[in-house]
């Protein structure tokens, strides 16, 4: 069971739209996922149209009249998709945990006797540095951390890096993140700039997969849906997909190996690869080279089966000499590699 919490104290980076949407795209993959909406405000539940007299502050605390156990607050949302839901009274905790011994470990505690089912549990934490976002640290494998391409995103980044620091040297509890670049606008030269910056600062933290802006993300939250359900199609819907696909290759690879992939396209003038792997993108590390005719691409794979297409001149195809494919969510048909 890996535990993701998503976190950051900037307000607006996308932050509750990727905890509700990474969850259903999770589930989409056919994985079982639990979200606990930890934030007291409750936008991962209303989000997800869920209202609910006991929530995750009846689990947590220890003085409120109606304690029950995290399973008996869990409310099912779709196919593998279940969510533990927050309520305003959750900002409380904090004050009342204040004089405990082990205030940062509650959170852990709970789930580290939790017996549910799941092959992942997302943490939505609030927008802020607090005792309740110090708990989903303490309590999480990694963490998720949507960033808009913005300097103050950045700036921001800085302090969360701090608190996951001092949380591992005071609780001797280690995490590892990965960056998230959400609320993407491809139109503006500068968003293509704090990118790179982004990339260059960070390197390998970074997840090839962007979540660029789409109106379909809060057409569907304002619905009380995920944008799976409202609009499997979008471009929402396809990015947060991609980045599921990402974060489960990431926890299933081991050993990587190489592997060339080869196309003949002889007339076209650009090809690229792009699969789970990279999280289908293209860039200079998915294009390949050419030799009379024939293109090629040396790429690492961890062991396992991976989806992948070719893009050749910006046409999506399938790989014609491999029999092996599989019909994606979009009616479309992705070759597969077993490593």
């Amino acid at each position: 069971m890996r535990i993701i919490a998503v976190t950051n104290q900037k307000g607006g980076c996308g932050k509750t739209t990727t905890a509700i949407n990474l969850a259903a795209s999770l589930a989409s993959c056919g994985k079982k996922v639990l979200l606990i909406d930890l934030d007291p405000q409750a936008h991962a539940s209303l989000g997800l149209d869920v209202k609910s007299e006991l929530s995750i502050y009846n689990v947590l605390s220890k003085v409120t009249q109606k304690k029950v156990n995290l399973d008996e607050i869990i409310q099912n949302i779709d196919n593998n998709f279940d969510l533990a839901p927050s309520d305003i009274i959750l900002s409380t905790l904090e004050q009342e945990l204040a004089g405990e011994i082990g205030r940062e470990s509650r959170l852990w505690e709970v789930l580290d006797n939790f017996q549910g089912d799941y092959d992942y549990i997302l943490i939505d934490c609030p927008p802020n540095l607090g005792l309740l976002t110090i708990n989903a640290i303490r309590a999480t494998d990694e963490i998720v951390v949507p960033v808009e391409a913005s300097r103050f995103s950045l700036e921001g980044l800085g302090q969360l890096i701090e608190i996951m620091n001092l949380v591992t040297e005071r609780l001797g509890h280690e995490v590892s993140y990965r960056i998230l670049v959400a609320n993407f606008d491809s139109r503006l030269r500068h968003s293509f700039k704090m990118l790179e910056k982004i990339k260059s600062a960070f390197a390998d933290k970074v997840f090839a997969t962007i979540i660029h802006v789409n109106v379909k993300l809060k057409e569907a939250q304002n619905e009380g849906r995920h944008v799976l359900s409202y609009d499997k199609y979008c471009r929402g819907s396809k990015d947060y997909f991609r980045l599921s696909r990402e974060i489960i290759t990431l926890h299933e690879s081991g050993q990587e190996l190489p592997v060339v992939f080869s196309i003949a396209a002889p007339e076209a003038k650009e090809v690229h690869i792009a699969g789970e792997f990279n999280g289908w993108q293209l860039d200079s590390a998915s294009r390949m080279e050419q030799n009379n005719g024939v293109w090629t691409r040396k790429v690492r794979l961890s062991p396992g089966q991976h989806r992948y297409r070719f893009v050749v001149d910006g046409r999506w195809v399938e790989d014609p000499t491999n029999p092996a494919k599989e019909l994606n969510p979009y009616g479309e048909m992705d070759s597969l590699i077993k490593i």
